[in-house]
């Protein structure tokens, strides 16, 4: 059987446009379908005449994403309760070609700042990704947005600015989050109110996603006492057919909560100087179903 170039080229560059597509949209199925209408569009496109096919993609996919991000925060207003991007199962913080540092890819799709990014134009939010996340140059982002290079470095400038004032400081170290993680899951499961009180930072926030479905704090939770008493006060609703599974997510460790098998919660931590200065829970349905497989 002969192959396929158009179906090869495309999937020589699938992985880093589900990962500019993710990091615009915070939803996997929103990414994976803009990639589709991106490949439904190569494979319609006169080829012969695209000298840079990487470029194209690149350029198709975030469009497509910028125009969707436009119709969703539309939506966001109506929007019940925190939102929190959909979790992404990264394990080795889903490094692409021509990506130079897991670092900075993990920091990029982190759930902080995946949350930050939420409060940037659609414009800003792509040119922030193609920039700090895959490193594009100036000039070819401004290429792939028709935007001259200029107004492209002020957009980057902004939106770099915004982020870095807004993203809470925590440490990347995995292992030291996964320890803490650890510390936090033994307290919180027995609603230990002391052994929270120990791992939590003063200034700790709580938030939770709960989409309107389910139970979930409907407003973001600030300060060690009541995280810990919310978080005391709902370890006995957890049934006894719980089971609790280590995963790699967003670039960090997390755990994901199942009952009766199926994703119920997913807890992730930020952490600084040894203490909890976030806890992100997702418990949209919507959102976890996708864990079922890992």
């Amino acid at each position: 059987m002969t192959a396929d170039p158009a179906t090869d080229v495309f999937e020589e560059h699938r992985t880093l446009l589900t990962g500019v597509a993710y990091r615009m949209l915070g939803r996997i199925a929103d990414a994976e379908d803009v990639v589709q209408d991106a490949w439904l569009r190569w494979s319609r496109a006169e080829r012969a005449e695209v000298r840079e096919p990487r470029a194209y993609l690149v350029r198709i996919t975030t469009r497509l994403a910028i125009d969707r991000l436009r119709q969703a925060q539309s939506r966001a207003e109506s929007y019940v309760g925190p939102w929190l991007p959909e979790p992404y199962v990264t394990e080795y913080g889903d490094v692409v070609p021509d990506a130079a540092d897991r670092a900075v890819l993990a920091d990029t799709v982190s759930l902080a700042v995946l949350v930050v990014l939420e409060s940037l134009s659609p414009l800003e939010r792509a040119v922030f990704v193609l920039r700090e996340a895959f490193g594009f140059p100036f000039a070819e982002i401004a290429a792939l947005l028709d935007r001259g290079e200029p107004a492209v470095r002020q957009l980057a400038g902004r939106a770099r600015r915004h982020v870095e004032e807004r993203r809470p400081r925590y440490d990347v170290d995995p292992g030291r989050r996964r320890e803490l993680t650890e510390r936090f899951l033994i307290a919180a499961s027995g609603g230990d109110l002391d052994g929270l009180m120990s791992v939590l930072a003063p200034d700790v926030r709580l938030v939770s996603d709960g989409g309107g479905q389910v139970k979930a704090a409907l407003r973001i939770m600030h300060s060690a006492d009541k995280v810990a008493r919310f978080l005391a006060a709902v370890a006995p609703t957890v049934g006894s057919d719980a089971t609790l599974r280590m995963l790699e997510v967003n670039g960090g460790p997390a755990v994901l909560v199942l009952s009766g098998g199926k994703p119920d919660s997913l807890f992730q931590l930020d952490a600084r100087e040894g203490r909890v200065t976030s806890v992100y829970i997702q418990r949209n349905p919507d959102k976890l179903r996708h864990l079922a497989e890992h």
